[in-house]
């Protein structure tokens, strides 16, 4: 799903740990490690569960919470059809928004924010090289 190396890619987020189809969730930017391994958005690194998340298809690499990571939808339609609740913008993310889903103006259900950088952050480096069961931040 992502490129090696991406720059600025448009992506949806949604956190499924614990919140099922009504978790946090955001549209924004995001970038990828050289590997393509890791996703960076929102100040958070996610890696893929390749295919052992309940419900989510990436984990946070400090939090191990599974989230939910795909392009956004060009009918505004990026939650679960059973999920409900507010989806973040950056704002930063408004005109690759309006871009890749042709429209001209924001939904309504859509709030603006400004969301953390979407890179590596100094402490990511050092978890993403550590096994699973050692990734605590502390």
């Amino acid at each position: 799903m992502f490129v090696k190396d991406m720059k600025n890619r448009l992506i949806y987020v949604e956190l499924k740990s614990g919140h099922s189809d009504n978790g946090p969730a955001w549209i924004g930017l995001a970038t990828t490690s050289k590997s393509g391994a890791t996703i960076y958005s929102n100040g958070k690194a996610f890696q893929s569960s390749k295919g052992s998340g309940i419900g989510g298809n990436y984990f946070d690499i400090e939090s191990g919470e599974d989230y939910w990571i795909s392009g956004v939808k060009k009918n505004n339609a990026d939650r679960h059809w059973a999920g409900s609740g507010q989806v973040l913008i950056d704002q930063d993310a408004i005109s690759a928004y309006l871009s890749e889903t042709g429209q001209s103006s924001l939904p309504p259900n859509l709030t603006l924010v400004h969301l953390l950088p979407a890179t590596q952050q100094p402490h990511h480096q050092d978890l993403e090289h550590r096994p699973l069961g050692k990734r605590s931040s502390e």
